[in-house]
């Protein structure tokens, strides 16, 4: 049975509110400190876990490792965080930050993390559980999409 047309009126304007606040906040980033928002959260994610590897980034940040490496890729070119090798296994890359990526994350508008990130952090678990079980309905419905976008930033869609 579908829901009443208002109902569904309701729920896409809703829709465009939050996506309205996630552009607002990665154009403030962007404007602020020069880098996107995806970018801004992997220098955050840097800073609380100083070392982590790609793997453990892009698992910090739920995008594709692949995903991550690109984004690394930029903000390494831009001088924000350096690439270590300190083991016997030269293939082990450490990331840090550098004082340049410090600066980018001070200048940065809060939450680093996103706005939609932070709110999502912010709901109780019943409320979450809720909201996934939905979501994964409404996607159901929608027909053709493309699964691997669920492994990218918000700022790259």
């Amino acid at each position: 049975m579908s829901p009443p047309p208002n109902a569904a009126n309701e729920a896409l304007r809703q829709f465009r509110v939050i996506f309205g606040a996630v552009r607002q906040h990665v154009q403030a980033v962007e404007k602020a400190c020069g880098v996107s928002g995806a970018q801004i959260w992997a220098l955050a994610a840097l800073r609380q876990t100083p070392g982590m590897k790609v793997s453990e980034l892009a698992q910090a940040l739920s995008i594709h490792v692949s995903t991550a490496s690109n984004l690394l890729d930029k903000v390494e070119k831009a001088g924000l965080i350096r690439r270590e090798r300190k083991h016997a296994d030269q293939r082990v890359v450490q990331l840090y930050l550098t004082a340049a990526g410090e600066k980018a994350l001070k200048q940065a508008p809060q939450p680093l993390t996103g706005i939609l990130t932070h709110a999502l952090g912010q709901l109780p678990e019943e409320a979450l559980t809720r909201l996934n079980q939905d979501l994964a309905v409404l996607i159901a419905h929608m027909g053709a999409i493309n699964i691997r976008d669920a492994q990218k930033p918000l700022s790259e869609h």
